[in-house]
């Protein structure tokens, strides 16, 4: 995961070496820090109406070691935004792409990359297994800027799209047996966000 996290930082720094005459700024998303995984991201003015942002977060803990309670991950999304107004401010529609590796365990999670046992929209799936693997999306994003002071914006977004994942299921504790292998395509959610953004220039 860490050598996923280095690319990550090089390809943000790379954007911003080729944007010092345009608009930068630097965000986090307050809802993604609700699941105890620290993120940043930057976005890059690449004209009038068009910005480029590339975030990625990363989550190491276990947050219960006699559970074996994990959400471990890491996410890179970059996304291309079309500002109806100009950039960092008002409304956008974006496309996104998304990469994660995840290890999670003893946790209810939305029936999303998980296989699903039981009814409704949470499952139980891995309160009793640790389900590890990895997944690839892409969507479309709405959102919405908003100028709150000198060099802040706030900014509230959702996409929706596409996943792939591959995954292996385990017994939920440590060096649990191996249950199953499988892939599932799954239609939802690709972002959601709260995010707060500092404009470096």
């Amino acid at each position: 995961m860490k050598r996923y996290l280095t690319i990550t930082v090089i390809f943000i720094l790379a954007f911003a070496g080729t944007a010092s005459a345009q608009k930068v700024a630097v965000k986090t998303n307050a809802l993604y820090w609700a699941t105890t995984t620290p993120n940043v991201g930057m976005e890059f003015a690449l004209s009038d109406r068009w910005t480029l942002e590339v975030t990625g977060g990363y989550n190491p803990w276990t947050l219960d070691k006699e559970k074996n309670m994990k959400v471990k991950h890491f996410l890179v999304t970059p996304e291309v935004r079309y500002w109806f107004c100009e950039s960092f401010n008002g409304h956008f529609l974006g496309l996104n792409a998304n990469y994660t590796q995840y290890n999670i365990g003893g946790v209810h999670v939305l029936n999303a990359f998980t296989p699903s046992e039981g009814d409704g929209p949470f499952v139980d799936s891995c309160l009793n297994s640790r389900i590890e693997g990895w997944a690839a999306g892409a969507g479309i994003t709405y959102g919405h800027s908003w100028i709150i002071a000198p060099r802040w914006n706030m900014e509230l977004n959702l996409g929706l799209g596409y996943w792939y994942t591959a995954y292996d299921s385990y017994e939920n504790r440590k060096c649990g047996l191996f249950k199953d292998s499988g892939v599932r395509h799954v239609f939802g959610l690709t972002d959601v966000g709260l995010s707060f953004i500092y404009m470096i220039r």
